[in-house]
Parts: C-alpha cells; structure tokens; sequence
C-alpha cells in the first residue's frame, strides 16, 4: 500500500456537513459533497468538491477544488480555495476530515484578507449587504 494511504482508511468521512470518498477503485482521486453551513449565505446549497491526494500524501496538502460555482472571495472561478492548511501551514497530522471542516469553516467565515478575488473581498468589507444577496442569488443558481 503506498505510504500515507493507511491514514486515508477508512475510505469514506461523513459529518453533518460534509462527505467524501473515493471517485471508484482510486484511494488518489476523492469526490466530497459540502452543504451550506445553516445560517450563512450558503444555506441551502450543495457543493461539490475534488480531491486529489499525491503519493507525498500526508507530506504534502491534498489538492482540494469547488466543482460547484460559488461566491466567494477565497474561492476563483476555477475553484481554487486560498486556505492556508492547503499551502504554507499543512501538517501531516491534519485528515481530510479537519480539511473538510476548515472549507466548512471559510463558508461561514471567509477571509478577505487572503482573497483570491480581490473585488468579492472588497465588497464584502465595504458593502456587505450586496455581496450576502450575490452570494445568496449563486448558491440558489449553481447549488440548489
């Protein structure tokens, strides 16, 4: 078994909020379904992750992207999340279940300090009640 794939088993994390497992026989390629945490401007969706584990894996971050569209300033178009446990502070002793938690955590408290869409950060700090009704009319659009 290649190293690091022990720490994958058993192959399907399920929480509240969010589930993953493997696309099919790859323990490399996962498929997560994240809900709209209640109370945020996503409640109501349903979003749709990739997962991609290397063969460094738990050495290096897992690469995680949004397949459903979202609103949000750490989240592009291509779905890319900036999440610093996904770069610079990964640690082999976070799981895919900690990584779900912190997505899970960004959709109620995003963080326009580090965007990846500079002009999503600035409305949400400088017009807030627009970017919560954007943010509300792509989640029905794209996650319902």
């Amino acid at each position: 078994m290649p190293r690091g794939c022990k720490r994958m088993l058993p192959f399907r994390i399920r929480f509240p909020s969010a589930l993953a497992g493997p696309k099919g026989d790859n323990i490399y390629e996962w498929r997560s379904t994240i809900l709209g945490p209640p109370g945020s401007v996503y409640e109501g969706g349903v979003f749709f992750l990739d997962i991609t584990f290397t063969p460094e894996y738990p050495f290096k971050p897992p690469k995680v992207t949004f397949r459903t569209r979202i609103y949000h300033c750490n989240i592009n178009s291509q779905g890319v999340i900036c999440l610093d446990i996904l770069k610079d502070n990964w640690s082999p002793a976070l799981t895919i279940s900690k990584v779900l938690l912190s997505i899970c955590s960004l959709l109620t408290d995003c963080n326009p300090a580090d965007p990846l869409v500079g002009s999503i950060a600035t409305q949400y700090m400088t017009n807030r009640a627009e970017h919560d009704r954007m943010a509300r009319q792509w989640t029905k659009r794209y996650a319902t």
